[in-house]
């Protein structure tokens, strides 16, 4: 479990419902209860994180900013940094 490298979202969502199959036994002390939860947690917000890009992705893929179908690379940075392109609309 000491595992640092990073995994694909299939993988980290087996991982996730591993620990929940785990948790719902109700067969581990308490420290270790505490520890896979917290595991749980930081798996759900790395899916839930993974889920958010590959919606943003779809969304560039979707449309231009004349609303038209459109391919474009997804660049992380320019969402991050709050650039407004094809916002502008509204």
């Amino acid at each position: 479990m000491g595992n640092t490298k990073p995994k694909n979202f299939e993988t980290s969502l087996e991982e996730l419902e591993r620990i929940v199959r785990e948790l719902e036994q109700g067969e581990l002390t308490l420290e270790k209860s505490l520890e896979l939860f917290e595991q749980g947690v930081k798996l759900s917000r790395e899916c839930q994180d993974r889920l958010t890009q590959a919606e943003r992705r779809i969304e560039i893929l979707m449309r231009d900013n004349q609303g038209r179908a459109a391919v474009r690379p997804f660049d992380p940075e320019s969402e991050l940094s709050g650039g407004s392109d094809g916002d502008d609309s509204q």
